[in-house]
């Protein structure tokens, strides 16, 4: 009894106490997943981000994103930023990030987006920045 009551008790702990990793495949609330295969030791990272959304007819391709991470290693619930290169329009989508992990041991990260498109003249500037939140959860 006492047994199991102590591991009860220590598994939600280990589980809160594990640090974020941004290597796998996540997926956001959209459906659009993003794969961080390695990080470097100084936190950067480059890989792929596929959306599922897009305010374009043209076909969606896979896209490369390049990002870098606070501190890395170092932190429970870090931080990072990343930016993707649109394959199929013009324009650019700056991230910045948090990692957490909740009690259970499942990891998230909320993110905050900024797209750029092209716009033709200074004139449609106003209409050429987009602003969101994302929330990944991990697929592997």
């Amino acid at each position: 009894c006492c047994l199991l009551l102590t591991l009860a008790l220590l598994v939600p702990w280990d589980a809160a106490s594990r640090k974020c990793d941004l290597q796998g495949l996540w997926r956001n609330e959209l459906g659009s997943n993003m794969t961080i295969l390695a990080t470097n030791t100084a936190g950067a990272f480059s890989d792929s981000y596929h959306t599922v959304v897009a305010a374009t007819n043209k076909q969606i391709l896979v896209s490369p994103l390049q990002g870098a991470q606070q501190h890395p290693g170092a932190k429970r619930h870090p931080t990072f930023g990343f930016t993707v290169q649109w394959q199929f329009s013009d324009s650019t989508t700056a991230f910045v990030s948090q990692c957490f992990v909740d009690h259970r041991g499942k990891e998230s990260l909320e993110t905050t987006w900024l797209l750029r498109e092209e716009v033709l003249s200074h004139k449609d500037t106003w209409k050429a920045t987009r602003v969101g939140t994302a929330i990944f959860t991990r697929i592997k």
